[in-house]
């Protein structure tokens, strides 16, 4: 039987849950997504799992997550166990691929993906996204350079680009 090993946190943006299995990350709610939101992903995504809440499992990851929060981390070395389709883990791989304090729009991710006129496919992935922050689908915006689409909302991303450095006004 698969394991869920789960856990939630304090963060400076608020109470992050966190979901791992054997194999990695697989689950990141931020703040806008609660602990119902949370369980719910766990119950539709990791069906007959046992679901057991142990923080020991989920250390390092949090660790990296308050890091990255604290301006003190760029990179994420977790191991990740994304659940999704092979679209939506073929857009999550080009979204990792997009360099800390830079943004690229929904069209140009569509041509990384090899789906030049897929915005919107891409964009339905970007919003599948079950890692949030780690799988930085927060770096992607509109053509015109509009902030758009995100799941923890829009003052969430604008957060993070500043964060980031993205984002200078």
């Amino acid at each position: 039987m698969k394991k869920i090993f789960w856990t939630s946190f304090n963060a400076k943006i608020g109470t992050i849950y966190v979901a791992s299995t054997d194999r990695g990350v697989c689950k990141i709610s931020i703040p806008a997504q609660g602990k119902r939101d949370f369980m719910s992903w766990i119950q539709v995504h990791c069906e007959g799992a046992d679901v057991v809440e142990v923080a020991s499992r989920n250390k390092q990851i949090m660790d990296e997550l308050n890091r990255y929060l604290d301006r003190r981390l760029v990179k994420f070395q977790s191991r990740l166990d994304p659940m999704g389709t092979e679209f939506q883990k073929h857009v999550w791989s080009q979204l990792r691929k997009i360099r800390y304090g830079t943004t690229i729009s929904y069209k140009e991710l569509a041509k990384r993906v090899g789906v030049a006129g897929g915005y919107r496919s891409v964009g339905r992935a970007n919003s599948a996204n079950p890692l949030p922050i780690v799988i930085p689908c927060h770096r992607v915006i509109g053509s015109d350079d509009n902030l758009v689409g995100y799941g923890s909302g829009i003052k969430m991303k604008e957060f993070l680009l500043r964060l980031e450095g993205a984002l200078l006004i």
